[in-house]
């Protein structure tokens, strides 16, 4: 019986209408406001999802800020975690973040799919709905079947990775170094052995923000392990928040937004898109099911992919995936998770129509897209690449 409860009320939550918005090129993606009620942080099999509540009608701009307290500005950066955050360990992950020799062919970083420049916003290439990996010696680049998600605020997440398979930034740095399709490595001690000659003083450097793992003599200890890359990869990416002039709005500043985009706000909201984007991040705290009001609807091509269920081996959790962010989303195309489709505007509108089973007019996708715009955030300082660290074994200097 308890087993029959479990799944009404799974098959209740994919019924709700939820407008999940599953837009960002991103991903990819720790804390959270505490005062909204759709956000979970169960990672068992049936996992719980966002609803985005009833249709509140035509939003007026006076009320708007009284429907705000699920929503937070940015915190100023980096952003809080269980290590203690160095400057010699951010500058360390800067450092590994850039360094194209984490890859099996020296040709790909973090960087190579997270590109921080303006021009990216923490994403791939536009015309790329996915990002090619490491080129061997046929010249084949392989490619995975997911977009990447922007790097930018991803540390804010609950989740990172579109079927949420890992938690914090930390875990994430270290998937795509062992992945075949991405950067190609063996295996952690492979990574250990090719840049430990590299890394080993600057990893000396920043060993008081490491944790010691338990039964470790810290006087002996040695901070050069497979774990401690992703450690300071992720404090970095801690780093890399972009406040905008929404977070001036949500500060108290009410001439932050314009009139324009304050009625694109209430349209976000009465539309129910704010049940799942919401909190600091904008979204990246739950999880939805693609189709959740009109399955059918849903191309063919976007359910390839099983989505959480690979994670969790639960069928509930069958094309169910992580709520992406919103934040840069003017910048972070092309959209969906496997990155097949172009614009915004084509993006809001079957969101709509897949999550709450309505057909927004033009005017309205305008206006939403005018509110979103406003989540556009300034790049922080530190996102250029450094000078590669040289190599002691390589007499002539080569830093790829």
């Amino acid at each position: 019986m308890m087993h029959l409860n479990r799944q009404f009320a799974q098959f209740a939550r994919f019924a709700l209408p939820t407008l999940s918005f599953v837009l960002g090129a991103s991903l990819a993606v720790v804390g959270c406001s505490s005062d909204d009620s759709s956000t979970n942080t169960n990672t068992n099999s049936g996992t719980d999802t966002a609803d985005a509540g009833p249709d509140t009608g035509t939003s007026t701009v006076t009320d708007i800020r009284s429907r705000l307290a699920n929503f937070t500005p940015l915190p100023a950066p980096p952003v809080e975690s269980t290590t203690l955050l160095s400057d010699d360990l951010i500058n360390l992950g800067r450092q590994l973040y850039f360094d194209q020799r984490l890859s099996l062919y020296n040709d790909v970083s973090c960087n190579s799919c997270h590109m921080l420049d303006e021009a990216h916003y923490g994403v791939d290439f536009p015309d790329e709905p996915v990002s090619g990996g490491t080129v061997g010696p046929d010249g084949v680049v392989p490619h995975g079947t997911r977009n990447a998600p922007t790097v930018y605020n991803a540390a804010l997440h609950l989740y990172q990775f579109w079927d949420g398979r890992a938690q914090a930034v930390e875990d994430q740095a270290l998937g795509p170094i062992l992945n075949p399709v991405e950067m190609g490595m063996p295996d952690a001690n492979a990574v250990i052995s090719k840049i430990g000659p590299i890394y080993q003083q600057a990893f000396n450097d920043a060993k008081a923000a490491f944790p010691i793992p338990d039964g470790q003599d810290p006087a002996t200890y040695d901070p050069m392990t497979y774990t401690n890359v992703g450690v300071a990869i992720g404090a970095y990416e801690r780093t890399l928040l972009t406040p905008a002039r929404w977070d001036d709005y949500l500060n108290g500043n009410d001439n932050a937004l314009t009139s324009d985009e304050l009625v694109g706000l209430g349209k976000f909201l009465d539309n129910g898109c704010g049940g799942c984007h919401n909190g600091v991040a904008v979204g990246g705290r739950a999880f939805a099911k693609l189709g959740a009001a009109s399955s059918a609807s849903v191309s063919p091509d976007l359910l390839m992919d099983p989505g959480r269920e690979g994670v969790t081996n639960d069928p509930f959790d069958m094309y169910v995936y992580k709520i992406p962010s919103l934040r840069n989303i003017e910048k972070t195309g092309p959209y969906f998770h496997d990155g097949s489709v172009g614009t915004l505007e084509e993006a809001v509108s079957l969101m709509a129509q897949y999550q709450v089973g309505k057909t927004l007019s033009d005017a309205d996708v305008a206006s939403i897209v005018t509110f979103l715009k406003t989540l556009t955030g300034t790049l922080p300082a530190n996102i250029t690449a450094p000078e590669p660290l040289p190599d002691p074994s390589d007499p002539g200097g080569n830093t790829e």
